[in-house]
């Protein structure tokens, strides 16, 4: 199997929300559908179809994370060479078109979160940056048109 790269606060994350689904969500649906038993005929319904639907939910995300946690690769960004910009790097780009500095963390899929800065190696920026020098200009399509960018610092 191979490791997939992760940072230890989006390590994190996901281990908490397994730890969350296990202790709460699970338990909660189980009485669900106990709850909906009760009502009588399962051929009609709704609430016990629905309870059973969520289950099925339940396990396959316990699955997927029990999966993405045991093949995590912990990146620790402190260890990390300055540059140029790889997976958990933080990195100033300046908008040239607007003189604007942004200032993201590349992380894998499942810790994005633009608001807080955190932006996919797989989205288009973020494959743009990887591998790029302080300097560097980075130009891409977006739906909105080309923007370009430059590299500014590596953090």
């Amino acid at each position: 199997m191979d490791k997939v790269p992760i940072t230890k606060q989006g390590y994190t994350i996901l281990k908490k929300e397994l730890e969350r689904i296990k202790a709460v969500d699970r338990p909660e649906n189980i009485r669900a559908i106990e709850e909906a038993r009760a009502h009588g005929d399962l051929s009609e319904n709704a609430e016990f179809e629905a309870a059973k639907d969520r289950q099925a939910f339940i396990d396959a995300r316990i699955r997927e994370l029990e999966y993405k946690l045991g093949n995590a690769d912990i990146i620790d960004p402190e260890t990390l060479p300055k540059d140029k910009a790889v997976f958990a790097s933080k990195v100033i780009l300046e908008n040239i078109e607007t003189g604007e500095d942004v200032k993201y963390q590349l992380v894998g899929p499942d810790e994005s979160d633009i608001e807080q800065g955190r932006i996919s190696v797989a989205s288009p920026l973020g494959k743009a940056m990887i591998g790029r020098k302080p300097g560097d200009e980075i130009t891409l399509q977006a739906p909105g048109g080309q923007r370009v960018y430059e590299l500014i610092e590596i953090l």
